[in-house]
């Protein structure tokens, strides 16, 4: 399966009707319906609800494309299987993928999963930084000089450049906490590899952990929260 075939599916998903804005009064990028003020915007990518219809504040709701977060909870706690992947790709393509397009997907986000040849040694390990969000950052903006595309904005490079930097953020933050670790407080340097057979959350406790080893539950208590902070 091509997933770039998915981009008509996700222009068509992901269109707003212009009689909303008129209809909720919401702003509309900076401008409001005749162009003019400051605007707020709509997004059918995920909704946090604090009032009932009658207008009571009730607990918080979130939902990602309008699937209620804590029914996606409890239905991977009752499968007992990871979701990380599955939400991402609801929250690209707005809808849920069948067992053969998530499996696709993970592969693809597997593949996608490394970085270019000696990056950590010469990006982050020869300029750690004490900040990981600045690591973070910085290494992002490297990456845009091995990427010959990093300025074209068709959807087909923008969704690539997308997969990329979701594979690779838990590599960019995991090594910039190795080198920090090591070079300020004088611990072993660890730098492992990713595991394509392995999910994101089992990855990320694979290259922080220095034996590589975690427990099921471990790594299924961090694929939740990795979910609830999407």
């Amino acid at each position: 399966m091509n997933l770039m075939n998915k981009e008509e599916k996700m222009i068509k998903n992901s269109q707003i009707p212009s009689e909303f804005y008129k209809k909720y009064n919401v702003k509309k990028g900076l401008r409001d319906i005749n162009g003019k003020g400051v605007l707020a915007g709509l997004t059918n990518i995920s909704a946090i609800h604090s009032f009932d219809k009658e207008g009571n504040q009730i607990p918080g709701i979130l939902e990602y494309r309008a699937y209620n977060i804590k029914d996606i909870i409890n239905d991977l706690r009752k499968e007992n299987r990871f979701g990380f992947e599955e939400i991402t790709y609801l929250l690209l393509f707005c809808e849920l993928p069948t067992l053969e397009e998530l499996t696709t997907f993970t592969q693809v986000l597997a593949a996608k999963r490394q970085l270019p040849e000696d990056f950590v040694r010469d990006i982050i390990l020869e300029a750690m930084s004490c900040d990981i969000m600045n690591s973070i950052s910085r290494s992002i903006l490297s990456l845009a000089t091995f990427d010959s595309k990093a300025s074209e904005m068709t959807l087909e490079n923008v969704l690539d450049q997308s997969l990329c930097l979701i594979a690779n953020f838990p590599l960019l933050a995991i090594y910039a906490y190795q080198a920090y670790n090591h070079y300020e407080n004088g611990k072993s340097l660890y730098i492992h590899y990713p595991d394509e057979n392995l999910t994101t959350a089992q990855n990320i406790l694979r290259l922080l952990r220095p034996d590589k080893q975690f427990s099921d539950i471990e790594a299924k208590v961090l694929d939740l929260a990795l979910i609830l902070h999407m």
